[in-house]
């Protein structure tokens, strides 16, 4: 695939040369016919099939068209060149917060202003400028299609579909176990993870605590036995797997969903859905106390089979699924457990929790699949049902399906305008440190000024550690490339005709070699390369390695400097902030959706506080999975985490849709005992969320999650008995999420893992 790549970039950039310098007689369209098709070819990445990209190329030449006349018009004067640069650069990367393609195009967009704001300002050489861009990107948008086309890697609604369809099997063997269930718990699927793989940052925990933190001399983890992990195979594995793989950090970043438009943020919302889904179902199989369960049993059939409606229709390839089956099924579930028992009701308290507990679980996965049939009509571009609570969005999850797409675009762009975004950080990063490598070019009057703001483009990273482990083979590459251009230029001398044979080749190498063999060898190829095509363009001598040297060597100064003083830990120092914010957010939010259904308030926004917060936090994770770290040192289970306030929200969310506000209003004692628990709920949560502000686990914090699990089962033990009304099942409904929560949290900080003690950052150094 790269060697395909770099023929479509190399015969394209060539030929739009070489046509325009020699046919032509245009250097300035040679040169921006060759750099457009490298901007986007090289330095940016595409998505999609060879359709996809032919259509983004071609989408890119208006953008393109206005950078390169901003820049042509601010380039009468170095500040005023900066100026824009800084404007443009901040803008571009910022645009990124826009999705995956946006991220992929930032760079090559960049290159697009640092050309023409160089000297000599010439705005009568605008046309042929324009007409050089527009020469490469549609050179390199027909050459997508007919040169070595590449195959359509697999969309995600594709991943989306197989995974419901994994979990649609579970929900089968759910019902099997309602049917039939064993009869005392084992070991759970969702104390084990199964086996590491490479691509999970976690599989590699230095600890030796496994990837969702558990302690291996866990009960849990004994009672599955040596050498093995209950459910390794069968549904319980295959539905986790697929799960997994529908997570960011598992699928290629231009095909992950997530951009601001109603569809993706629909088919995000699904695989959250689908996630929550498969967590209840999995509690399901593996409770296994009580007696058969027949109207559970039902429901978890009417669960799969939507699951199985959802699956096809992900794909396009069935009409948009029909939420109205599971959700007459939801409500005749509902109706029959309010109502006395056919069968025995079961003889010791426990049992008759372990019953009413079951229930509430399969209750929770039927809502989950609801939500996904929901999820996929929406991205789909089907009518959904009217929003209930229009404007409210912390009681309407759906909120995005009923707002036009410009609304969408504004609001993801505004609420990412905060220094605590890492879309922000980076792009006011970036800007800076574009904005004073212009300025210093200026200063210095650097020959090839442009040069010095590719290194920093290109060099720069999210946080500083990285910056600086790209600088060795970038320096090192281009010190040897410009030793190898010196007795080039001086045995070829001024013979254009030479240069213009051997480029081809040189490019093809230069452009095969970097994503190959590394950093250095594309580097000090490419300083072959321009050397190369500025002998063509006008006569030069052996200086012309000496100043592609100091631009580069000056360019990666700024930007070391700039990835110094701005934020230089990157996203390991937000998520950790983020995560801490998000866990006090989950605690305000959880306490709250008790609150409103009890009666005790009408709602604070803190549900809608927690999603957003969760919008950081989520961004935060991605982008410290990209970098370096100390894996001593990367605190708790960030994915734990994540999850923990994930079903948080997801549950508040469906308790909120099915259950109506004040419900538990004529039951004082009973709001009283729910509020107590939601409050050691929430307690639990905060002491997380201290212990990362801190830097530290929390103390005995698996002791309080046991005390507060004991306290949750006995007010369970208390009410499982069948009610005189229907509503006072909200309450086990509110306390099985909450136990629920408690399950997901217990994995965050598990025992025995306590982090390692930072070590004092050494003398000089940014820790």
């Amino acid at each position: 695939m790269a060697v395909h790549r770099a023929l479509r970039v190399t015969l394209v950039a060539c030929a739009g040369f070489y046509v325009c310098r020699y046919a032509l007689h245009d250097d300035t369209m040679a040169t921006y016919a060759l750099f457009a098709a490298v901007a986007t070819g090289v330095l940016s990445q595409l998505g999609g099939g060879p359709e996809d990209r032919a259509r983004t190329l071609l989408a890119v030449l208006p953008g393109a068209y206005l950078l390169v006349t901003t820049g042509t018009l601010l380039a009468v004067r170095a500040w005023s060149a900066a100026l824009g640069m800084l404007v443009v650069g901040f803008a571009v990367a910022y645009g990124s917060v826009g999705g995956p393609r946006l991220v992929g195009l930032a760079n090559g967009l960049q290159l697009f202003y640092i050309l023409p704001c160089f000297p000599p300002y010439q705005p009568g050489a605008l046309p042929s400028r324009l007409a050089g861009v527009s020469i490469g990107l549609v050179l390199l948008a027909g050459a997508e299609l007919a040169l070595w086309p590449e195959r359509t890697p697999v969309r995600y609604q594709d991943r989306l579909a197989r995974a419901t369809e994994t979990v649609a099997r579970l929900a089968d063997s759910a019902a099997d176990a309602c049917t039939a269930p064993r009869a005392s718990a084992g070991a759970t699927d969702l104390d084990d993870p199964g086996p590491a793989t490479a691509t999970d940052p976690a599989a590699t925990d230095p600890t030796g605590r496994d990837p969702t933190g558990r302690d291996p001399t866990h009960p849990a983890a004994q009672a599955a036995g040596p050498g093995r992990s209950a459910g390794a195979s069968g549904p319980l594995a295959a539905s986790r797997a697929a799960v997994d793989g529908l997570r960011p950090s598992r699928v290629p970043v231009l095909e992950r969903p997530a951009s601001a438009g109603a569809a993706d943020r629909a088919l995000t919302h699904a695989a959250a859905a689908l996630r929550y889904t498969r967590t209840q179902l999995a509690r399901v199989v593996t409770l296994g106390a009580g007696a058969p369960t027949p109207e559970t049993a039902v429901l978890l059939r009417a669960t799969a089979r939507a699951l199985r409606e959802a699956a096809p229709a992900v794909r396009a390839h069935a009409p948009a699924p029909d939420p109205a089956p599971v959700q007459e099924a939801i409500t005749d579930f509902e109706t029959a457990r309010a109502e006395p028992a056919q069968d025995p009701w079961p003889a010791t308290p426990q049992a008759a929790e372990a019953r009413l507990r079951l229930g509430c679980i399969a209750l929770d996965a039927a809502e989950g699949a609801r939500f996904l049939l929901i999820a996929v009509r929406i991205s789909r571009h089907a009518p959904v049902p009217p929003d209930p609570h229009p404007g409210d969005r912390w009681r309407s999850p759906f909120w995005y399906a009923h707002l036009p797409t410009r609304t969408l675009w504004w609001r993801r762009f505004r609420g990412h305008l905060t220094p605590r975004s890492v879309y922000f950080q980076n792009a006011l990063r970036i800007a800076a440190a574009l904005a004073a490598a212009r300025l210093v070019a200026g200063a210095l009057d650097l020959a090839h000024g442009f040069w010095a703001l590719l290194a920093t483009l290109t060099l720069m990273r999210t946080c500083a550690a990285d910056t600086r482990t790209t600088l060795r083979p970038a320096l090192t590459g281009t010190l040897l490339g410009a030793l190898a251009t010196v007795p080039l230029l001086l045995a070829v001398g001024e013979r254009p005709a030479v240069y213009a044979a051997v480029l081809p080749v040189a490019m093809l190498v230069a452009f095969t070699a970097g994503p190959l063999l590394g950093l250095a060898w594309g580097q000090g190829l490419f300083t072959v390369v321009v050397a190369m095509i500025f002998t063509q363009l006008a006569p030069s001598d052996w200086r012309l390695a000496e100043t592609r040297l100091i631009d580069v060597v000056t360019g990666a100064a700024v930007g070391t400097l700039a990835g110094l003083c701005a934020w230089p830990r990157g996203g390991g120092s937000e998520l950790r902030r983020s995560v801490a914010d998000l866990l006090r957010d989950s605690a305000l939010a959880l306490q709250e959706t008790v609150a409103v259904v009890t009666g005790t308030t009408t709602g604070t926004g803190a549900l809608r506080r927690a999603q957003h917060t969760l919008t950081f936090a989520e961004a935060s994770y991605a982008q410290f999975q990209t970098e370096r770290h100390d894996q001593a040192m990367d605190g708790p289970n960030w994915q734990a985490a994540l999850l923990a306030c994930q079903h948080t929200t997801r549950g508040a969310e469906q308790l909120l849709t099915r259950c109506p506000p004040g419900s538990l209003a004529p039951w004082p004692r009973t709001v009283e005992r729910l509020e107590r628990d939601a409050a050691l709920v929430a307690g639990a949560f905060q002491q997380q969320s201290h212990g990362l502000r801190r830097r530290r686990r929390p103390g005995r914090t698996e002791l309080r999650l046991a005390e507060t699990e004991e306290v949750l089962l006995g007010e369970r033990t208390l009410a499982a008995s069948p009610p005189a009304d229907p509503l006072l099942l909200t309450a086990t409904d509110l306390s099985v999420w909450l136990s629920g929560l408690l399950d997901d949290l217990a994995a965050v900080s598990p025992p025995g893992a306590a982090p390692a003690p930072a070590p004092a950052p050494a003398p000089g150094r940014t820790p």
